[in-house]
C-alpha cells in the first residue's frame, strides 16, 4: 500500500514539474519574441513578466533598467512597453514609446510572440528528427467488420507503406496522415504490402466518420486495429547492459519456450517477462538453425504506475526508430510545423461550423496530464509534446480575437486600410467581446477536462 502511495506521489510530482516547465518555457519564448523585436525597434521595455498577480521575484537589468518578474499565477505573461496610452511619458523618451512607432513596427513587435513559438517548434522537431523518432511499424491487426477499412479491402497483417503518396514509417506517422485526410471527408489512396511483399493500392473513404468520433481513437473508428496481430517472439534490438544482454541473448533470437511452456508470439514473451520481476526464467532459444536449450534470464524489476513488473531490455521486431540528417531534419521540421499549424486552423474552423466536436478542446488539466505522461515515456516524446503545444499557442495567439496578439494585428490591418488608428471606443468594445469569447473557450476546455477525469 505504501509503494502505491509513493508511486502516486511520484507521478503527481513528475506531472506537475513537466507541466510547469513546459508552460514556463513556452511563455518565456513567446514573450522573449515580443521583447527582442521591441528592442530592435528601439521601444523601451518597462517590464518582462512571467505569470500574473503578485510578484515572487523581481530584478532590474540593462540600460533601460527593465524589471524582470516571476509572478504567482503561471498561466501567461506579458511585456510592458513605454506607451502614452498607459501613462505619462517624458518628452525625451517620446520617440521610444510603442504608440509612436510606425504601424509596420508595431505589427512586427506583436507578431514576434507567435512567430517565436513557431520557431521553437521548428527547432524541437529538428532535434527530434535528427535524434530518431521511435515507433511501431504500421502493421494492421484485426479489421473491424463493416468499417471503412473493411469496405476498402484491408487485411490483417498488411503493412501501410504510404498515404496519399507520402511515405509512413510508424503508426504515429500513419495516424497523423489519416487524421489530416479524415477531416476532409474525401477518399484517400493508401499503399500496403503483405508478407509476400505484394503491393496493393486501396481507397479508404472516411466520409462516414462523425465529428464526435474524431475525439476518440479515430483510427479504430476507421476499422484499423493492432489487436490479435501475430508478431513472432523474435528479439529486435537488445539493450546493452540490460537483463537480456546479461543473459547472452542476441538480436534475431527466437524465444520458443519459457519455463518449459512454448511461446508463439511477442505478446506471450512480454507477458512472461512482466510477471517475473527479479525471478530467473529458463528459456529455450532458436538462434538461426541452432537450438540453445537453456538460457537463464532474470528480468529487471521496475516500477510502472504503482506496479512492479519485469523488464528485459529488448525491443519488438516491429519497433523502428526513424532518424534523418541535419538538412533533411530541418526540411521535415519546417514541413511538420507548417502542416500542424494549418491543420490546427482547419480544426478550429470546423469546430465553429459544427463539423468537429468541441470535445476536442483541452484545458490545463488535460495538458498537464499529457505533459506528465510524455515526460515519463521519454525525452523524445516530451519534446514532441512541447512542439505541439508551442504550435497550438502560436496559432491561438494569431486568432483575430481582441486581447490576443491576433486581435491587435487585426486593429493594425484596419489602421493600414483606413489611414488612422482604431478609436478607443472600438477597442474597448473589442476587449469586452474578446474577454467573453476567451472565457467561453476556457469554460468549454475545463468542462472537457473534468469530463475526461470523471470518465477515466
Amino acid at each position: 500500500m505504501l509503494d502505491v502511495a509513493l508511486s502516486v506521489m511520484s507521478n503527481f510530482f513528475i506531472t506537475a514539474a513537466a507541466f510547469i516547465f513546459a508552460l514556463g518555457a513556452l511563455i518565456v519564448v513567446h514573450e522573449l519574441g515580443h521583447y527582442l523585436v521591441a528592442r530592435m525597434c528601439d521601444v523601451k521595455v518597462l517590464r518582462f513578466a512571467v505569470g500574473f498577480g503578485k510578484s515572487l521575484f523581481t530584478r532590474r537589468f540593462g540600460r533601460d533598467q527593465t524589471e524582470w518578474a516571476l509572478c504567482v499565477v503561471p498561466l501567461g505573461g506579458y511585456v510592458k512597453m513605454l506607451d502614452e496610452r498607459e501613462g505619462e511619458v517624458a518628452v525625451h523618451e517620446l520617440g521610444r514609446a510603442f504608440n509612436r512607432k510606425s504601424v509596420a513596427r508595431r505589427f512586427a513587435i506583436v507578431a514576434a510572440g507567435p512567430v517565436a513559438n513557431f520557431l521553437l517548434a521548428i527547432v524541437l522537431y529538428w532535434v527530434i528528427f535528427m535524434s530518431g523518432m521511435p515507433g511501431m511499424k504500421p502493421v494492421i491487426g484485426d479489421v473491424k467488420h463493416g468499417s471503412a477499412a473493411a469496405l476498402a479491402g484491408f487485411l490483417p497483417g498488411e503493412v501501410i507503406d504510404s498515404i496519399a503518396d507520402e511515405k509512413v514509417a510508424t503508426w504515429q506517422d500513419a495516424r497523423w496522415k489519416l487524421l489530416q485526410h479524415a477531416v476532409t471527408h474525401r477518399p484517400v489512396k493508401i499503399e500496403v504490402h503483405n508478407v509476400r511483399r505484394d503491393i496493393t493500392i486501396r481507397l479508404l473513404d472516411a466520409s462516414a466518420i462523425k465529428p464526435d468520433e474524431l475525439d476518440a481513437d479515430f483510427v479504430e473508428t476507421l476499422g484499423f486495429t493492432r489487436e490479435n496481430l501475430t508478431v513472432p517472439s523474435l528479439l529486435g534490438d537488445v539493450t546493452v547492459g540490460g537483463a537480456a544482454d546479461r543473459a547472452g541473448l542476441r538480436e534475431g533470437d527466437e524465444v520458443v519456450a519459457a519455463n518449459g511452456k512454448p511461446l508463439r508470439t511477442w505478446d506471450d514473451l512480454v507477458k512472461v517477462i512482466r510477471v517475473y520481476p527479479g525471478v530467473p526464467i529458463a528459456m529455450e532459444i532458436r538462434r538461426g538453425e541452432t537450438m540453445v536449450p537453456h538460457i537463464m534470464l532474470t528480468p529487471d524489476a521496475v516500477d510502472e504506475r504503482g506496479l512492479t513488473v519485469g523488464r528485459a531490455g529488448i525491443r519488438n521486431p516491429y519497433f523502428v526508430e526513424v532518424r534523418y540528417g541535419a538538412l533533411a531534419s530541418a526540411s521535415l521540421a519546417l514541413a511538420r510545423t507548417w502542416d500542424t499549424s494549418l491543420f490546427s486552423l482547419r480544426m478550429l474552423g470546423k469546430m465553429l461550423v459544427g463539423e468537429v466536436s468541441l470535445k476536442n478542446l483541452s484545458g490545463p488539466i488535460t495538458i498537464a496530464d499529457y505533459a506528465g505522461q510524455s515526460a515519463q515515456v521519454g525525452w523524445i516524446q516530451y519534446l514532441t509534446f512541447l512542439a505541439l503545444i508551442s504550435i497550438s499557442l502560436g496559432v491561438l495567439n494569431l486568432l483575430p480575437i481582441p486581447l490576443l496578439d491576433g486581435g491587435h494585428l487585426m486593429y493594425y490591418m484596419l489602421e493600414i486600410f483606413k489611414g488612422s488608428p482604431v478609436s478607443d471606443r472600438v477597442m474597448e468594445y473589442g476587449q469586452r467581446l474578446g474577454m467573453g469569447v476567451l472565457l467561453m473557450l476556457m469554460a468549454f476546455a475545463l468542462f472537457n477536462d473534468i469530463s475526461r477525469l470523471i470518465n477515466g
